[in-house]
C-alpha cells in the first residue's frame, strides 16, 4: 500500500481520524501534522487499516486516546495555576 493511501481504512476509521485531527487542529497543530497524528492514533487503537467484517482481528483498545486526553487535561490544569 503506497504511503498516504487510505483506501484500506473503513468508513468508521476515517471518521475517527477526522474527529481526532479536528482536535489537534484546535490545539494549533498544522493540518498535515494533525492528519498524520490522527491516523497514527487510529492505527494504534485498531491495528491499522482494516476491511470491515465479522471476526476480523482483535477488539479495539482506546488506551492511547485516554492517555492523550489525560495528558492534555494535566497540562491545561497546570497552566491555569497562578503564581
Amino acid at each position: 500500500m503506497p504511503k498516504a493511501d487510505k483506501s484500506s481504512y473503513t468508513d468508521k476509521q476515517k471518521r475517527q481520524a477526522e474527529h481526532i485531527a479536528e482536535g489537534y487542529k484546535d490545539k494549533g497543530v498544522s493540518a498535515k501534522e494533525a492528519k498524520s497524528r490522527a491516523y497514527a492514533t487510529v492505527n494504534k487503537e485498531s491495528g491499522g487499516g482494516k476491511k470491515s467484517g465479522s471476526g476480523r482481528g482483535k477488539t479495539e483498545s482506546h488506551e492511547s486516546s485516554k492517555k492523550a486526553a489525560k495528558k492534555a487535561e494535566a497540562s491545561s490544569n497546570s497552566s491555569d495555576v497562578l503564581v
